[in-house]
């Protein structure tokens, strides 16, 4: 009896204890990684706006709708096999700069992906910076301690890499 007591206690205690340090850790964060391709900008741009080829390359992703454009901007629906979500574009500067946000504020998290491509020696260089919110404190515990939240941009910035057949390279 003593031995099913002590199981029960620490079975409910872990998911206790990793919401409490959750509610400790901050609900918004900044993730950035730099992928190096051997592609020019203009190919990186080309890879990340053109939505409705993703799914052939992404990881993860499973289709993509467009959706009606958001203040002149394009906007689509990404089907994962765990989640849909909007995303709206907020800035566009080709072949440079991008800036998305997940458009769904009832999600239990969010914010937004800033692609920045600049030219070097041997093709270009994209940075991704996530600045995004986990508003759940269990699941804030698994993203910092778990999953790490840089590991969405890695597997992005690796399926880019697959895509034009490369190696990934990928750093701070």
């Amino acid at each position: 009896m003593r031995i099913a007591l002590w199981v029960f206690l620490i079975l409910a205690g872990v998911p206790i204890l990793i919401t409490l340090i959750g509610w400790l850790l901050p609900k918004d964060h900044i993730a950035t990684r730099l992928g190096r391709y051997h592609e020019p900008p203009e190919a990186i741009w080309k890879a990340i706006t053109d939505v409705e080829a993703m799914p052939g390359w992404r990881e993860g992703l499973k289709s993509v709708e467009r959706l009606p454009d958001q203040n002149g901007l394009p906007a689509h629906l990404e089907i994962t096999s765990s989640a849909e979500l909007p995303m709206e574009t907020l800035e566009m500067t080709p072949p440079q700069k991008l800036v998305t946000r997940i458009a769904d504020s009832n999600l239990p998290f969010g914010g937004t992906w800033t692609f920045e491509i600049t030219p070097v020696a041997d093709g270009a260089a994209l940075r991704i910076t996530e600045r995004g919110y986990v508003t759940n404190p269990f699941f804030r515990f698994l993203s910092r301690f778990v999953f790490r939240q840089t590991s969405t941009i890695e597997t992005y910035l690796k399926s880019l890499a697959k895509k034009f057949g490369e190696e990934p390279r990928i750093g701070e």
